[in-house]
């Protein structure tokens, strides 16, 4: 829901202006010939006509009716339903099972010591109005960070905010350290698992998270059950593995854990957490924060409680927090069906959402999950009719996303050769709701996915849901959205960082890979909670389903378009001015930085006069920066150059050959499919990142210290943002060689079209 009547008001007029231009299809489609697409508009049509949304609502329904956490036993039953229901609809289905490392809570205890004793009860309070609750109380499991370290810490806290390394730099000025002491954040800024890497970092010995009040409780909105928004009690669960340095099972690094595999011990691990993590509620935030001592924190830090938020430190009282964990190896059900293409059978596009939950898990991930269910049958219904895709489709559910994305990295890894010689392009979802579409993914990928958003009806509006996306950014966007949604009409893709599936297909392997959802309104408190259940999805989240079916429409249009285009629908134009805007940024970091610490280090200087001046003052000012040294990036921007001459080139070329009716040779047509759908390949660096081999895409990836958010150029914008100056060089070295791998892509695809070659 629109929180600005105003906002409401300009959003709706914008939409009434936009709503004629809706509607009308584009008369050419990327990728296909004029004399194809008019059928490719058929299928479409009919495959529309065939969802039902009763489906999602009953899968739904059936899959949440228990706790189905990696390792339970409802696991096991979805994951066999799920793939049952995919051999009925005529897909070769099988469950390939993977054992991995999944810690769960043993011991979980936390207490303010002292004068104003508090035992916390890390418990959420159960609503018997819910139809969850027998399920959930029997078998549900309390709240906890999976990869928290075991132990047991006394020490006095100190407030992190967000626990971001910028919050560690306010804390300096102030004069506090966390060193030996407990660290406490707040949930968001960043993913939950930067909080305690770099609590540790700075030397704490322990991490408490919990959800203010402020985000998603009682101060948007009445809290569940009279609400959407976040019980007092609730807790949002998650894991804490370092997922930014490698994804997957902890004990099997670039392997499948399979059941014979090789395994680390645990003490080896590198991505589990070194110290002890507990989540906790905002019931049980207040006392220990009403327990701290120290000054009261900077005003952006405060947040909803009605007490005062203190820094911590020395004076505050102790506490003492204890967790243990079951170190299990437990099985990993992935849901793989295929469906074999009729022309191309060894190019595959694959549609994935995972199936496993925290707890309940309605919108985390059934939501997401049903609508890839529906995609299938549907589409097995067209083969049914006679209709049968050109190339390979792979559907997959996923077991293991939560912890880490564990089934997913085990499958990619396990499967790594074929998949860099077979996958086209991989598309993902998870959680659902009613609301705004949002794209992210390989801008190669981006002409056709802002077709295919012109092409959809927004359930709400009747406008197209791209018309409904812009009209959002250019009322409630930042700066650069309106300036972005003013320039184009177009849908435009976001980078993808990571926390969700698609990481290993795209950063690790170097497949173009989509992430879609829909979502803005279907807001609430529910998120790794055990209030996340099919009650609370079916009050607020998408009552009707009607966005369910709307983001079926919009990932079964990728699949069919990436299935039967007749030249694969890459688009490198796009790419290359995209890569262009990532150049211009770092550029822009490099030249801010040397400002800032020009202005920073002149600043520090004039504080110690002030302090040599008057010895009763007893502040204590920041150690100065080394300065920010010119770096050279003609190396990149050369490349780019290179990359747009050849993408302008292809794109022309490949437009002359769609138009003209030719037809390619069987040889030559696999010869220039080869080459467009494993370019993105070449954005991959055997080498890897700095520090974390594992991801290895030098174009997206999620930022060391954000976790889930995206760091592009990853190797050039952290090796400046973190003042490594020798390794920024480096890296500008090393993505300039993948853009001119990339470019030599390019210019394959191009000779295999012309048909002089």
């Amino acid at each position: 829901m629109i929180n600005s009547h105003k906002s409401g008001v300009a959003l709706a007029a914008l939409l009434v202006i936009a709503a004629p231009l809706c509607g009308a299809q584009s008369a050419s489609l990327t990728g296909f010939r004029s004399s194809s697409v008019e059928e490719q508009l058929k299928v479409e049509a009919r495959f529309d006509a065939l969802l039902n949304k009763d489906n999602l609502r009953n899968w739904m329904r059936q899959m949440t009716l228990r706790p189905h956490n990696l390792g339970s036993p409802q696991a096991k039953i979805n994951a066999e339903m799920i793939a049952a229901l995919f051999t009925s609809w005529g897909f070769d289905t099988e469950i390939e099972t993977f054992h991995v490392l999944f810690p769960t809570p043993k011991v979980r205890e936390l207490e303010v010591m002292g004068e104003r004793p508090f035992i916390a009860s890390l418990t959420e309070e159960l609503l018997s109005s819910d139809s969850a609750h027998d399920t959930l109380a029997a078998e549900g499991l309390p709240p906890f960070n999976a990869y928290s370290a075991d132990g047991e810490v006394r020490a006095e806290l100190v407030f992190i905010n967000r626990g971001v390394p910028e919050d560690y730099e306010e804390l300096e000025r102030r004069g506090i350290s966390v060193k030996g002491k407990i660290a406490i954040a707040r949930y968001g800024g960043s993913w939950r698992g930067i909080k305690p890497k770099v609590a540790a970092e700075h030397g704490a010995i322990g991490c408490i998270i919990f959800n203010d009040p402020q985000d998603d409780g009682f101060a948007q909105g009445d809290p569940y059950p009279e609400g959407a928004y976040k019980h007092k009690t609730a807790v949002q669960r998650g894991s804490v593995v370092d997922l930014p340095l490698r994804p997957g099972d902890p004990l099997t690094p670039g392997y499948g854990a399979t059941q014979r595999a090789k395994r680390l011990k645990v003490k080896d691990a590198e991505t589990i957490m070194k110290i002890p993590v507990l989540p906790i509620s905002y019931a049980d935030a207040m006392p220990l924060l009403e327990s701290m001592a120290g000054p009261v924190a900077p005003s952006a830090w405060r947040g909803g409680m009605p007490i005062t938020y203190r820094l911590g430190g020395e004076g505050g009282a102790i506490v003492r927090m204890k967790t243990e964990f079951n170190w299990d190896i437990v099985p990993c059900y992935n849901v793989i069906a295929k469906m074999e293409g009729s022309t191309d059978p060894d190019e595959w596009i694959i549609r994935g959402n995972h199936h496993d939950a925290w707890v309940i898990g309605a919108s985390d991930p059934a939501s997401g999950m049903v609508a890839v269910m529906e995609e299938a049958r549907a589409i097995g219904a067209l083969v049914k009719t006679g209709w049968r895709p050109k190339r390979t489709l792979v559907y997959t559910a996923w077991d293991g996303e939560e912890p880490g994305l564990l089934g997913s990295v085990e499958w990619a890894e396990h499967h790594q050769t074929e998949l860099q010689e077979k996958a086209v392009a991989y598309i993902n979802t998870d959680g659902n709701s009613r609301g705004f579409l949002s794209i992210g993914g390989s801008h190669s990928l981006e002409k056709m996915a802002a077709e295919i958003a012109h092409a959809v009806t927004d359930p709400q509006t009747g406008v197209s849901v791209s018309k409904r996306a812009r009209a959002r950014r250019l009322v409630r966007g930042s700066f650069e959205e309106k300036a972005a949604a003013k320039s184009s009409r177009d849908m435009r893709l976001a980078a993808l960082g990571s926390g969700s599936d698609y990481s290993a297909f795209l950063q690790h392997l170097g497949i173009a890979s989509f992430n879609v959802r829909f979502g803005g309104e279907g807001v609430g408190g529910e998120y790794h909670t055990s209030f996340d259940t099919f009650d609370h999805y079916t009050r607020f989240k998408d009552p009707n389903f009607d966005y369910g079916i709307a983001l079926t429409q919009v990932c079964g249009r990728l699949t069919l378009r990436l299935a039967q285009a007749d030249v694969l629908p890459f688009d490198f134009t796009r790419a290359a001015s995209t890569i262009q805007g990532y150049a211009d940024s770092v550029v822009k970091l490099a030249d801010t930085m040397r400002r800032e610490t020009q202005d920073l280090n002149a600043n520090i200087e004039a504080d110690r006069f002030k302090l040599a001046a008057d010895p009763t003052k007893t502040f204590v000012p920041p150690t100065a920066k080394d300065p920010v040294p010119f770096t050279n990036f003609a190396p990149l921007f050369n490349a780019i150059i290179k990359f747009k001459s050849s993408a302008e080139a292809y794109d022309a070329q490949l437009q002359e050959h769609l138009e003209s009716g030719r037809e390619l040779s069987e040889e030559k047509r696999h010869r220039l499919n080869r080459a467009l759908y494993q370019a993105e390949g070449a954005f991959v660096s055997e080498e890897g990142l700095p520090r974390r081999p594992w991801f290895r895409h030098q174009i997206y990836a999620p930022g060391f210290y954000t976790g889930y958010g995206v760091k592009t150029l990853p190797g050039v914008r952290e090796g400046l943002e973190e003042r490594r100056w020798t390794e920024a060089a480096e890296q500008i070295l090393r993505t300039a060689k993948s853009i001119g791998k990339y470019t030599a892509q390019i210019d394959t695809a191009r000779k295999a079209l012309d048909t002089g070659e």
